[in-house]
């Protein structure tokens, strides 16, 4: 019974965590009601930011407490956190190559992954997505390790990596709703899609959260292989995109700012 209830426990915890991020990123694709365009380098100081955020969480709330947990049941430290951090990484990788997608500010031609004839705003759409992913699945992972009982993983740090990575959420979904209106998409259909980059969250989150319940010994390189996909999201995508423009001291102060955020947000309440 007691068990049962864990599971669930863990799993309604989950949801509404990756559900209060992907409400965060539909508030940022409302933007799309209020402006047309959005100025540079306040998206390159959010785009910035963001990764910041990831790059603190993949530390503070996912590799530091899966060393820990190898540390208290034995074994050799750095094996589970390398695993699965170059495997996070990998796969990433892998879906990068086979998915369709173009990110924010790249014409449809610069796609990457298979070839196809899809419409530009699917493939913008389906690169915030494919960012999205780890992020749900780190936020499973987290509620499930303080379900599996782990004294390293605790709730307040499972809800200091939401509450991150909802911050982190706002500047992505206006990335993908703003340039879709500027090129003469209605609003609601610009929102429509921006909000719609979220909603793999919850589904993701779920996956990580069931799948640390079943397989318990597995939680260090699950929450190390969420981090590797993280910090591959943020070398291969937010910072490029965040100095393509040359705000690069703009995106760089973003960087740290949102970095303090995370730290600060995953000490205080982790």
């Amino acid at each position: 019974m007691t068990d049962w209830f864990l599971h669930t426990s863990a799993i309604n915890q989950a949801l509404a965590a990756t559900g209060f991020t992907w409400f965060v990123t539909a508030l940022g694709a409302s933007l799309v009601f209020f402006f047309k365009t959005i100025n540079r380098k306040v998206m390159d100081a959010m785009l910035g930011c963001a990764a910041g955020v990831m790059i603190a969480a993949s530390f503070w709330s996912l590799l530091a407490p899966a060393i820990a947990m190898v540390e208290e049941t034995g074994g050799i430290i750095w094996l589970p956190p390398l695993v699965g951090f170059l495997s996070g990484g990998f796969f990433l990788w892998s879906v990068d190559k086979i998915l369709p997608h173009v990110h924010p500010g790249f014409p449809a031609k610069e796609a990457e992954g298979v070839h196809t004839n899809w419409h530009r705003s699917t493939l913008l759409v389906l690169a915030i997505t494919l960012h999205n992913i780890p992020e749900g699945l780190a936020i499973g992972v987290a509620f499930g390790a303080v379900a599996a009982g782990y004294p390293a993983a605790t709730l307040g740090g499972a809800i200091a990596l939401a509450i991150g990575i909802g911050i982190q959420n706002f500047p992505e979904g206006a990335a993908v709703s703003v340039p879709l209106r500027r090129e003469g998409m209605s609003r609601r259909k610009s929102f429509w899609y921006g909000q719609l980059s979220g909603a793999v969250e919850p589904i993701s989150g779920l996956i990580g959260a069931a799948a640390v319940l079943l397989m318990r010994p597995l939680l260090p390189y699950a929450l190390s292989f969420a981090a590797g996909a993280m910090i591959y999201v943020v070398a291969e995508e937010l910072i490029p995109e965040s100095q393509a423009e040359k705000h690069s001291d703009v995106a760089t102060i973003g960087v740290m700012t949102g970095f303090a955020i995370m730290m600060t947000l995953d000490v205080a309440l982790g």
